[in-house]
């Protein structure tokens, strides 16, 4: 089997990006993946990832291509991201909010704002397949952040409404507003 052929299970399931991690993952030497566009078998997007062009785009990839491109095995979307991806509100952030935990990164991803708050396991959930965090902790982000009030008054009344709450988090929720 070649390596575009294992590689494209992975890119089925992550918006067509496949990357250097998932290559090593697989027992290849990530400069495979430079040959591969070189020949024009893969696109190069940054360092570290490319895509198959033969997938379509889609308005997401943008999302997965940030939480990709940070190279965090954890990276996760949040903040402002969050509340947009879960459609609590009528926010519309300028970047891309990707919290990455304690992994480093060494490079800044235009459009993309890294944060590095520790996300636990309970607090991650995934949104078109892209990993988010949850909606009680994108509004508790919301609100360490200042997003408007009004706004988190959207998000908290769309997420009861939803019954995405429990009655302890909407509590809390409000006395932290």
């Amino acid at each position: 089997m070649t390596l575009r052929t294992e590689l494209w299970p992975i890119a089925t399931t992550q918006y067509g990006f496949v990357t250097t991690q998932d290559v090593r993952e697989l027992g290849f030497s990530a400069v495979e993946l430079a040959k591969l566009a070189s020949r024009a078998r893969l696109e190069r997007v940054s360092h570290g990832l490319y895509r198959f062009p033969e997938l379509p785009q889609t308005e997401r990839d943008d999302y997965m291509r940030a939480v990709l491109a940070t190279g965090a095995p954890d990276a996760i979307l949040s903040h402002d991201t969050a509340l947009l991806a879960h459609d609590l509100c009528d926010i519309n952030p300028e970047v891309i909010h990707v919290n990455v935990g304690k992994h480093r990164v060494r490079r800044s991803i235009t459009g993309v704002q890294l944060h590095s708050d520790h996300i636990s396991p309970g607090e991650r959930t995934r949104w078109e397949g892209i990993p988010v965090v949850t909606v009680f902790t994108a509004i508790e982000q919301g609100i360490a952040t200042k997003v408007p009030r009004h706004l988190l008054r959207q998000a908290i009344e769309a997420a009861r409404a939803r019954g995405q709450l429990t009655a302890a988090e909407l509590s809390e929720l409000e006395t932290n507003l």
